[in-house]
């Protein structure tokens, strides 16, 4: 009888205990799911929160810790990387070439007597000024005589200046004579003055587009003003208007002479304190990181404050920014900027000037870029109050003088692909490809993330392979690929017989020999589709997907609401 009683002793202990197991075991898993609730995202890692965390490092910050794997060296050298650290491979070989054919007619044998052509441009300085050439183009087309351009007073810049104010109007008259007339206003009519015909042409509008639509209009009303001018002409044109486009871009449109001396003298400042300095366009604005749906690691604070300057956009979708980040959409911030200089052999003793505007996190979120690089300047920096006195309350003629230190600068670096960086990247192009870095943050991203699993010496071989193709090289880009402003491959030629030559010309004995070996063509495992693809034919993928691509300018430019256009115009410099 002992052992039955035994048996239902356990049987009464297991019915109390398998509740208490259960209820322990659900306490457990409820802890565990809110301690992972309260737990910062992976993407904390991407820096906003502890930006000097492995920088620090170069100082010996940290002494007596555990030495991390990946640590930034005090010193780097292109000598590890095998390459001129300030000019491109093969430049010598290629060169702007922009004069018009003999088949290009003179202006006075194609331009009719009573047809005039009128543009309103939009945007900040430099979306006007792709406004400008194009609008010159347009004019050549129509055998119309142009009006200078009126610049867009209106816009979330808000600068008031007009043409003759930020250009040498009367060159760009002179210069451009052969090719198109302008004037500097529509001639009075019966007396009175004359307001043009107010239209506007659908974006990227070809050759036969400008006829079919503005012939007709011009021939009736004999005055035209294009309104919104922005992105209005195709990218694609015959090779002799390509070449016009080149000869307004690079030699027409010319600043007026206090902005080009007081960019003068910013060029020589930062000169005289290093033989070579790096530009960097920086775009870090809330507005802009509001706008990309990328996350940096700032927790609730960064989440609240930025999506509530999203929230002004009601047309934007919630974007999910492990995979904006995935596919290269997010601008880089200035740490990762700096990482990848560094890791291209770029050292401590760089000298940098940045351009830039209101950067998010303020001196928080540069300190990083400033550790990695302390020679860091800025146009307020290496100017007096008093000599930026006359340019300060004007935001296009502020961008100016930007504009004239990065194009000078011995190498120019951006972290974004708005209009700014797209047209600085063309002129260095034309002008002798001087070295131009595009960061390849589809691939540059991964190695961000996982930085802290390598070594400096296995980040910086990576960072250099993967921005093979990436670095304003001649031939890097195909022909007809991008943006035309950025790659005016019409304008550039190549001295195939010099670059024959050099290659024949036998070595002397010790003479490093001369390394012609191919140009450089972006591989299309490496590149970013999203940056590079033809505009022309992404519009059909992003109006069917219903994604907004953050590096280029993919929204619809005819949007009715006031807040979208004041979005177009933010992001567009």
């Amino acid at each position: 009888m002992a052992v039955p009683r035994r048996r239902h002793q356990h049987y009464r202990r297991s019915r109390y205990l398998i509740p208490i197991i259960s209820a322990v075991s659900a306490a457990l898993l409820f802890l565990y799911l809110f301690l992972s609730f309260l737990a910062p995202s992976h993407v904390d890692k991407d820096h906003l929160r502890h930006p000097l965390r492995s920088i620090m490092m170069d100082n010996g910050v940290g002494k007596g810790n555990v030495e991390p794997l990946f640590r930034v060296p005090v010193r780097t050298s292109g000598r590890e990387h095998r390459r001129d650290l300030w000019k491109s491979k093969n430049a010598q070989f290629y060169h702007g070439c922009s004069n018009a054919s003999s088949k290009f007619l003179k202006a006075t044998a194609i331009t009719h007597a009573n047809r005039y052509l009128a543009i309103a441009t939009s945007g900040g300085l430099n979306q006007q000024r792709t406004g400008i050439t194009d609008a010159v183009v347009a004019a050549r087309i129509l055998n119309a005589t142009l009006v200078v351009p009126k610049l867009d007073s209106k816009s979330f810049w808000n600068d008031a200046s007009n043409f003759s104010e930020i250009f040498n109007v009367d060159w760009f008259i002179s210069y451009l004579a052969k090719d198109v007339k302008i004037i500097k206003e529509l001639p009075q009519r019966r007396g009175q003055i004359w307001t043009p015909h107010t239209m506007r042409v659908p974006r990227k509008c070809n050759e036969r587009c400008y006829i079919s639509r503005l012939v007709p209009v011009l021939s009736k009303k004999h005055a035209v003003q294009l309104t919104k001018f922005d992105y209005r002409l195709s990218n694609k044109l015959e090779t002799d208007l390509q070449k016009l486009r080149c000869r307004v871009n690079y030699h027409a449109l010319k600043f007026t002479s206090p902005i080009l001396e007081m960019g003068a003298k910013l060029v020589q400042r930062m000169k005289s304190r290093s033989k070579h300095y790096i530009a960097l366009h920086l775009r870090f604005e809330p507005d802009m990181l509001a706008f990309s749906g990328c996350y940096y690691g700032g927790g609730d604070k960064e989440r609240k404050e930025l999506g509530k300057i999203r929230r002004r956009w009601k047309t934007l979708h919630n974007n999910n920014p492990d995979r904006e980040r995935r596919q290269g959409r997010c601008p880089l911030t200035p740490e990762e900027v700096g990482l990848m200089l560094r890791a291209l052999g770029y050292d401590k003793e760089t000298h940098l000037y940045v351009a830039s505007g209101e950067v998010y996190g303020g001196e928080n979120t540069l300190a990083s870029l400033k550790a990695l690089f302390p020679n860091f300047y800025s146009k307020d920096t290496i100017a007096t109050k008093e000599e930026l006195k006359s340019f300060s309350p004007f935001s296009s003629r502020m961008a100016a003088l930007d504009f004239i230190v990065c194009d000078e600068s011995d190498v120019f670096v951006t972290n974004n692909n708005g209009n700014m960086a797209k047209i600085i990247a063309g002129r260095r192009r034309y002008f002798g490809h001087k070295l131009t870095i595009r960061p390849n943050a589809k691939k540059l991203y991964k190695l961000f993330f996982n930085r802290e699993n390598m070594t400096w010496e296995e980040f910086s071989s990576r960072t250099s392979k993967f921005q093979r193709g990436f670095m304003g090289q001649p031939k890097e880009v195909r022909p007809g690929r991008g943006v035309f402003h950025e790659n005016p491959s019409s304008c550039i030629c190549e001295d195939s017989e010099a670059k024959a030559n050099a290659i024949s010309v036998p070595q002397k004995p010790g003479e490093r020999s001369i390394d012609i070996d191919t140009d450089v063509v972006v591989d299309d495992q490496n590149s970013n589709d999203e940056e590079w693809s033809d505009p022309e034919d992404d519009d059909d993928l992003n109006n069917q997907t219903g994604n907004i691509i953050y590096n280029e300018t993919s929204f619809d430019y005819d949007a009715p609401l006031s807040e979208e256009s004041e979005l177009e115009e933010l992001l567009s410099d």
